[in-house]
C-alpha cells in the first residue's frame, strides 16, 4: 500500500479542519470563495470516505488488511500514541456523513448561509468533530471529538436568530453540557480503573482485570452508556429534541440528522469493542423497555405533529429507538439489519427536513425584523420554518433562478418518497430494512434471553410503520392537497437538486439492497469478533513511511 493513500484515513479529519481555518480569513460578503472552499471540503471528504469503503470492502487487495487501517498519529504506536481506526463500520458511517452533508452544503447557497455570520466554519467545525468521533481509536479523543461537533452545533443551531431558535438551543446546550460531564466521568473511572483508553488495549485487558477493578471498569461503562443514550435521544433524556429541531434552519437539522447516529455508534464501537460477549446493555431489558419507549413517543408525537418539521423530528426518534430496540434484543442476527436501517433513515430525515425549508414557502407571512446592525427596522418576507430573511429592498437581486412549473409536485413527490423511507413501506428500502429485521428478530426466538421481546419488537416496528404513514399523510395532504391561502412555492435549483439527491440516494439503496447489506453483514460480524481490530491497532507499531 502506497503512502499517500495510508494518509486517506486522516483526510476526513484535517480537511475539515484546515478549511474552517482558512474560511475564517475571508469575510461574510465574500460569498464565491467561500462557497467554493467549503464545497471542495466536502468534496474531498466524499472522496475520502470513498475510498475508505472501498478499501475496508477489498482487504483481499492489501489496501485494508482484514478490512482495517490504522493511522498512527505523530509516529506513536498505540496504546500510547493517537490512532486513528477504519473499519467497515467506520468507513460506512464516513460515507453516510457524506453523502448527506454533500447535498446540505450545496442547499446552504441558496441564501441560507447569509441568516448568521460564521456559517460554513461552523458546519466543516460540525464535519471534524462528527467524522473524528467515527474514526478514533481511543476514548478521551471520542470525547474530544464529541465536544467539537457539539460546539459547532451551538452555534448552528442559534444560526438566524430569533427567540424560539434561542430558547430552544439554550435547553440542548445545557442538556448536552450535562451528557459531556457524565462522559468525562466515566473516562475518568475507566482510566483510573485501567491505566488506559485506548479501545484495542482496554479490551485485551478487559478479563484481567481484578474483581475490584472489574467492577470499576463495569461502572464507567455504564455511565458511558448513559452519556451515550443522552446523545442518541433515548427516551426520557430526548425532551429537548423535538423543540430544538424544529426550531432550526432547514439545512442546519437536515445534517443534525447524523448526530443522533454519532450517540448509537458510539454504543455499538465502545460495547462491542471492550467485551463482546456481553457488551453494555446488549440484550439488556432496562434498554430494551427505553427503547420501545423511544419508539411509542416518538410515534404518538409525530401523529400529534401538526408541522412537517416537528413531525420529521420525532420521526429522528424513532429511528434511534428502532436502532437501539434491535441492539438491546441481543440477538446477533438483528445487528446488521438495524444498522441498514440506520443507514437508510439518515438520509430520508435529512431530505424531509429539506422539503419542509422549502414547502414553508407555501404559507407565507409578513413580519418585522432587525436587518441591519445599526438597529434600523424593515418589513420582509419570511415563512414558517427558517426561510431566509430578505428585504423588499434586495428581493430583485435575490431572486434567482426561475420558479420550476411543477414545484408543488416536486415537493410533494419528494415528501411522499421520505415518507415512505422512514414509514419502511414499499417499494423503498426502508421497507427492506424494517422486513429484514423482523425476519431476523423471528429467526432469534430460539437465542435470545428474553423471547417475549421479539413479539414485542416486531409489534413496535408494524405500530411505528403505521403512525408514521398516517402523520406523514395527514401533514402531506393538508400541505400540498387541502391548503388555503398559499402561494406558488419559488424552488431554486440549488435546493432542488440536493434534495433529488437525497431522495435517489434512498432509491439506489433500495437497488443496491443486496451489495449493501452484505458489506454490512461482515460489519456486524467484525464488531462480535473483535480480535482483528485488536490486533491491528496493537501491532502497528510504526506508521508506513512516506
Amino acid at each position: 500500500m502506497t503512502a499517500w493513500l495510508h494518509h486517506v484515513t486522516a483526510l476526513p479529519i484535517v480537511v475539515p479542519l484546515l478549511s474552517a481555518a482558512v474560511l475564517l480569513f475571508f469575510s461574510e460578503p465574500r460569498r464565491l470563495p467561500r462557497a467554493l472552499i467549503a464545497l471542495a471540503s466536502t468534496l474531498i471528504q466524499a472522496a475520502a470516505a470513498g475510498t475508505l469503503l472501498w478499501m475496508t470492502s477489498h482487504p483481499a487487495s492489501g489496501a485494508a488488511p482484514d478490512g482495517i487501517l490504522v493511522y498512527s498519529i505523530g509516529s506513536w504506536p498505540a496504546p500510547y500514541g493517537i490512532v486513528l481506526v477504519a473499519d467497515r463500520l467506520a468507513a460506512v458511517m464516513l460515507a453516510l456523513t457524506a453523502a448527506i452533508a454533500l447535498p446540505v452544503v450545496v442547499y446552504s447557497f441558496a441564501q441560507w448561509d447569509r441568516l448568521g455570520v460564521y456559517y460554513h466554519p461552523l458546519f466543516q467545525l460540525l464535519l471534524m468533530g462528527v467524522n473524528g468521533a467515527f474514526l478514533t481509536g481511543d476514548l478521551f479523543n471520542l470525547f474530544v471529538f464529541f465536544e467539537i461537533l457539539l460546539a459547532a452545533s451551538y452555534g448552528l443551531l442559534m444560526h438566524g436568530g430569533g427567540t424560539a431558535r434561542v430558547t430552544s438551543s439554550l435547553h440542548y446546550i445545557a442538556v448536552n453540557l450535562a451528557a459531556s460531564l457524565i462522559f468525562l466521568i466515566g473516562v475518568a473511572v475507566i482510566y483510573g480503573a485501567a491505566g488506559t483508553l485506548n479501545l484495542a488495549d482496554l479490551a485485551a485487558h478487559w478479563d484481567e482485570a481484578s474483581p475490584q477493578d472489574r467492577r470499576l471498569l463495569d461502572g464507567g461503562l455504564a455511565v458511558l452508556a448513559v452519556a451515550f443514550l443522552i446523545k442518541g435521544g433515548i427516551w426520557p433524556l430526548n425532551f429537548w429534541l423535538p423543540t430544538a429541531y424544529s426550531a432550526a434552519a432547514a439545512p442546519v437539522v437536515a445534517v443534525f440528522s447524523i448526530l443522533t447516529k454519532v450517540g448509537v455508534y458510539s454504543i455499538v464501537r465502545v460495547g462491542f469493542m471492550v467485551d463482546p460477549s456481553k457488551p453494555v446493555l446488549y440484550g439488556g431489558s432496562l434498554l430494551f423497555a427505553a427503547a420501545i419507549a423511544t419508539m411509542a413517543v416518538g410515534s404518538l408525537g409525530a401523529l400529534a405533529a401538526r408541522h412537517p418539521p416537528r413531525l420529521i423530528a420525532f420521526s429522528v426518534i424513532v429511528s434511534a429507538g428502532t436502532v437501539l430496540a434491535a441492539l438491546a434484543l441481543g440477538s446477533a442476527s438483528t445487528l446488521a439489519p438495524a444498522l441498514f436501517y440506520l443507514v437508510i433513515s439518515a438520509p430520508a430525515t435529512a431530505a424531509a427536513f429539506l422539503v419542509a425549508g422549502m414547502a414553508a414557502r407555501m404559507q407565507m407571512h409578513s413580519v418585522t425584523a432587525v436587518l441591519d446592525r445599526d438597529g434600523a427596522e424593515a418589513t420582509y418576507t419570511a415563512f414558517d420554518v427558517g426561510e431566509p430573511a430578505r428585504s423588499s429592498a434586495s428581493m430583485d437581486d435575490d431572486e434567482v433562478g426561475f420558479i420550476i412549473p411543477a414545484g408543488v409536485a416536486f415537493l410533494g413527490l419528494a415528501f411522499l418518497s421520505c415518507g415512505l423511507l422512514v414509514a419502511g413501506l414499499p417499494p423503498l428500502a426502508g421497507f427492506l430494512a424494517k422486513v429484514s429485521l423482523i425476519v431476523a428478530a423471528l429467526g432469534s426466538l430460539g437465542v435470545v434471553q428474553h423471547p417475549a421481546h421479539v413479539w414485542v419488537l416486531v409489534v413496535a416496528l408494524l405500530g411505528a410503520s403505521l403512525a408514521a404513514l398516517l402523520a406523514f399523510l395527514r401533514i402531506g395532504v393538508r400541505l400540498f392537497w387541502t391548503a388555503r391561502e398559499t402561494t406558488r412555492p419559488r424552488v431554486r435549483m440549488l435546493e432542488a437538486v440536493p434534495v433529488a439527491f437525497l431522495v435517489l440516494v434512498g432509491i439506489g439503496l433500495t437497488v443496491m439492497a443486496g451489495p449493501v447489506m452484505t458489506y454490512l453483514t461482515a460489519a456486524a460480524r467484525a464488531l462480535h469478533q473483535p480480535d482483528a481490530y485488536i490486533h491491528a491497532v496493537l501491532a502497528t507499531s510504526k506508521p508506513v513511511q512516506p
